[in-house]
């Protein structure tokens, strides 16, 4: 649970009244003050009149009673239990069941490598979880949890986690609610709950409002006035614990996991089945017993690609060190690759999409319109007019709409400290947003509050809808200074203006709230006192102007959406924001045209949503709706990836087949449930995470056609050997040593060849593909023949020419296969991945070694070649680099596109 944020964080001050008690508005500096609107340090609520709280012993008791303030931590995985879950691979079962084999047969060489395969694999995957685990706890560690309450009668600040239901909890601007509770005093309080409702706009907390407005909920924030609570729940009974226990199942299977565990079962399968026949087929040919057994079992272990598991997880683990690189942090290795397969991109808007904050970005007043530009908060950027940029001193009515916003308001700014290089809001981010607006427009807003002191105020409440302050001019007469919701300002009894200029500035506020934005109505009058009546400032007042205000998409966030289409996935957007607001959004960024319907969580509550997966933008969802959604999509055949940043996201990042959550702005419920975590929180990292999760898929598939055909090959000669005059084609020892060469080095080095150059321009494989689908076994028997055929042949030429014909096949089969390895590149022509070239080399030579050093031809049983043998023998290695380019040029990889991939790609067009 959280509480305040951390020591030191800046706090706005405001003025305390006679009686110690701090009012609603904000308190001013001397005109001459040269820090006036500098960061100041933060009020300090006093306690209520008569409010005792609870007494320390009453809250130790209720502590025992109801257990600590904090969600049930993540239970931590033993080391044992994450080596067994390694383990439990069907892929690595059918290895261990090699390595026993081996070593049933005495050969500890090759049993010692299986096993190291098998180690290696195990280590590096645990070590990943551990890391990432260890990353995730420490992005946990940034928020602070304190929380100030009342015991005995005075003020204490103590640990979040002490907090206890009837606990008087104090609230002030800045501060992360610790618990649930019941509001008791309010002074224009207001709450971000975005975390929980994913709404944008703050909601104003009083102890007379809706029901809504008089509760408070753990892990939300304060960010205008002040007041107190009494604690209703705590712990897993809170919201955000509510929330928190609807994550319970455990995270299943990844595509690429599934598709590999079928694939080790088939595989399994027919080894079994070839390695039988082989044998049968040497016992009717008169071969010893003893021979043929080992001989099969050499077979069985060569026909296993045990490099698999390496290439895999090299290929994960580069994966997921690239994304560290770009400030994502991989919590399960296999999360890297279930990107690459993702057919459906569910997302959050509110910090996930959007920045998280409001921005004044459309003008409006009766002279013309204006466009407010710039990111974040800080002052620097332009408005512009009919394509120009304009300034106060050009444009007189903006200047005088921006100032008046500026008067009447509570928000500050604060410039970017030691730790932080973005400005900060303080305050309600709506009044923040008008503070930015005015600078970026050339005003000074510390310069305007200095000239135009404020005297008096009526604060904001929801039920009137409107702020009004009143400021002393220099002249001594007074400004009167207004701004509030169109619908209450926009009328006769308050503005002086025509019945034409009301209607313009309506139809104008209309549109604006159709396209997504809060609208503010702002209007102002002179008067020659302050003694007026308040009842009189609210009307009498000239129309100054319209804001139209937004929580704006990340820079980042349309290029990642075109990307994802681009590539097949189709983006949707769940959140718990109004309608029109993610409508807006939505067509701003391409994820849904104006004409799209969009479905609320009272239409799924209601059962008139219709079909879950025909809509692209749901509004008003709870998190079990969102959850609902997810499970939808995935159900209807698809690969979902969640994005989110709130607690109300957690259940749908757990259900989702990978979660991604925002880790500087996120939610620990939301980093604890995700897969994936963007310590930046910038949306284009999801893209590069497709694009390095179809590197790894397209890899695993690359060394299955290399490893695979080398395996068929092998097969083929061992059938075929016999009928064309060769009893024995391999000795056992051959065989095994060819299998360590090719699958060895070479076949670990394919899994960190880059990204194919088109690999973003494809569709995502159809989830239910198998990973030897898409032509891939045709792939596989045509290379397997291939190379089966030239080794065949080379053993004929030799067998007839009265040359050892054992060592040419034994040679050649290597050989070729290395060269097709070499053809395997993902970026042929170019030094990508040296490693890959290095390793070809190496084992080519250990190869040629096998033939020619004296102790390895004892150990392999081959007989010396002649130097002309052995340039031809390595001159057909060449072969197999040609065929497995021509192969990739005649039959490129044709997957066929699903039915949300072809409206991605129809939606590109």
């Amino acid at each position: 649970m959280t509480g305040r944020p951390p020591p030191g964080s800046p706090r706005r001050t405001r003025a305390p009244d006679p009686a110690g008690h701090v009012s609603g508005r904000q308190g001013r500096p001397a005109p001459d003050d040269p820090g006036a609107d500098a960061g100041r340090p933060g009020p300090q609520p006093s306690v209520p009149p008569a409010a005792v709280g609870l007494t320390s012993a009453e809250a130790a008791h209720r502590l025992a009673r109801y257990g600590p303030n904090a969600l049930p931590p993540e239970p931590r995985t033993p080391v044992l239990r994450r080596v067994l879950q390694q383990l439990r691979d069907p892929l690595i079962v059918v290895l261990l069941a090699a390595a026993a084999l081996t070593i049933a047969t005495g050969d500890l060489s090759d049993a010692a490598v299986i096993l190291l395969v098998v180690t290696v694999n195990t280590v590096v995957g645990v070590v990943q979880e551990v890391r990432a685990e260890q990353a995730v706890t420490a992005l946990s560690a940034m928020s602070a949890p304190t929380a100030r309450v009342v015991r005995d009668g005075e003020e204490r600040e103590l640990p979040a986690s002490e907090v206890v239901p009837g606990d008087l909890v104090l609230l002030a601007e800045g501060d992360i609610v610790p618990a649930d509770g019941d509001i008791r005093s309010a002074a224009t309080l207001m709450a971000d709950e975005s975390s929980l409702t994913g709404e944008s706009v703050p909601v104003e907390k009083t102890p007379d409002g809706e029901p809504a407005q008089r509760t408070v909920s753990s892990g939300t924030v304060v960010v205008r006035g002040h007041g107190s609570a009494v604690v209703t729940a705590t712990g897993a009974d809170s919201a955000l614990g509510r929330i928190a226990s609807l994550m319970g199942a455990a995270p299943g299977p990844t595509p690429l996991q599934r598709r590999l565990a079928g694939f080790g079962r088939v595989l399994a399968a027919g080894i079994v089945a070839l390695s039988a026949l082989v044998l049968a087929l040497g016992l009717v040919r008169g071969q010893p017993t003893e021979l043929m057994i080992v001989a099969a079992i050499s077979l069985a272990v060569a026909a296993v690609p045990e490099s698999l598991p390496a290439v895999v997880t090299l290929a994960l683990a580069l994966g997921a060190r690239r994304m560290a690189d770009r400030h994502a942090i991989v919590r399960r290795l296999p999360a890297v690759e279930t990107l690459g397969s993702v057919t459906v991109i569910a997302t959050d808007k509110t910090g996930t999409l959007t920045e998280g904050r409001m921005a004044a970005e459309q003008l409006w007043t009766p002279y013309g319109e204006a466009a407010v530009l710039g990111t974040g908060y800080e002052p620097h950027g332009r408005v512009v007019r009919d394509g120009t940029t304009v300034t106060a001193d050009d444009a007189p009515d903006l200047a005088a709409l921006l100032s008046t916003a500026v008067l009447c308001n509570d928000a500050a700014l604060e410039p970017p400290r030691d730790d932080s290089d973005e400005w900060r809001a303080l305050g309600d981010p709506t009044e923040a947003a008008l503070l930015v607006a005015a600078a970026r427009l050339g005003l000074d807003p510390a310069r305007l509050r200095r000239a135009l002191p404020r005297v008096a105020e009526i604060p904001f409440d929801s039920g009137r809808k409107r702020m009004t302050t009143v400021h002393r001019r220099p002249d001594g007469t007074v400004r009167v200074a207004c701004k509030g919701a169109p619908e209450v300002l926009l009328r006769p009894d308050v503005l002086t203006d025509g019945p034409d200029l009301l209607a313009r500035a309506a139809d104008r506020a209309d549109a604006l709230a159709r396209d997504g934005h809060r609208v503010l109505a702002v209007a102002s009058a002179d008067h020659e006192d302050g003694d007026d009546p308040p009842g009189t400032w609210e009307s009498g007042l000239s129309l100054l102007g319209l804001i139209g205000i937004l929580d704006p998409p990340r820079g980042a966030s349309g290029p990642s959406i075109a990307a994802c289409r681009q590539a097949g996935v189709v983006p949707v957007l769940i959140t718990g924001d109004h309608p029109l607001t993610a409508r807006a959004v939505a067509e701003r960024l391409g994820i849904a045209s104006r004409e799209e319907e969009v479905t609320t969580g009272q239409h799924l509550r209601d059962g008139t949503a219709g079909e879950l997966t025909g809509v692209r933008v749901y509004a008003r969802t709870t998190p079990e709706q969102k959850l609902d959604i997810v499970q939808a999509w995935r159900e209807a055949g698809q690969v979902v990836a969640m994005t989110g940043d709130g607690v109300n996201d957690g259940p749908a990042l757990r259900q989702a087949d990978i979660g991604v959550a925002m880790g500087r702005r996120g939610t620990e419920v939301a980093r604890q449930a995700a897969d994936l975590v963007l310590a930046d929180d910038n949306p284009a990292t999801i893209v590069s995470a497709v694009e390095e999760g179809r590197r790894v898929y397209a890899n695993v598939r690359r060394f299955l056609l290399y490893g695979l055909a080398g395996g068929t090959a092998e097969i083929l000669v061992m059938l075929l050997g016999p009928f064309l005059g060769f009893p024995l084609p391999l000795l056992p020892a051959q065989i095994l040593w060819i299998n360590l060469l090719t699958h060895g080095l070479p076949g670990v080095a394919l899994g960190a060849e880059p990204v194919a150059p088109d690999a973003m321009r494809r569709a995502p494989r159809p989830p239910e593909e198998s990973v030897l689908g898409a032509g891939l076994w045709p792939r596989i028997l045509l290379m397997g023949t291939f190379l089966a055929t030239v080794t065949l042949a080379a053993g004929v030429w030799a067998h007839e020419t009265g040359r050892p014909w054992q060592s040419v096949i034994f040679l050649v089969l290597g050989a070729t296969q290395l060269g097709m390895a070499l053809g395997s590149r993902a970026r042929p022509g170019t030094l990508t991945n040296p490693f890959l070239l290095v390793a070809v080399g190496v084992a080519l030579a250990l190869q040629v070694a096998g033939v020619w050093l004296p102790p390895l031809r004892d150990l392999l049983g081959t007989q010396p070649l002649e130097p002309v043998d052995l340039a031809i023998a390595c001159a057909l290695s060449g072969l197999g680099h040609v065929v497995m380019r021509l192969q990739a040029r005649l039959w490129p990889e044709r997957q066929p596109r699903t039915a949300v991939a072809r409206e991605a790609a129809g939606h590109m067009r």
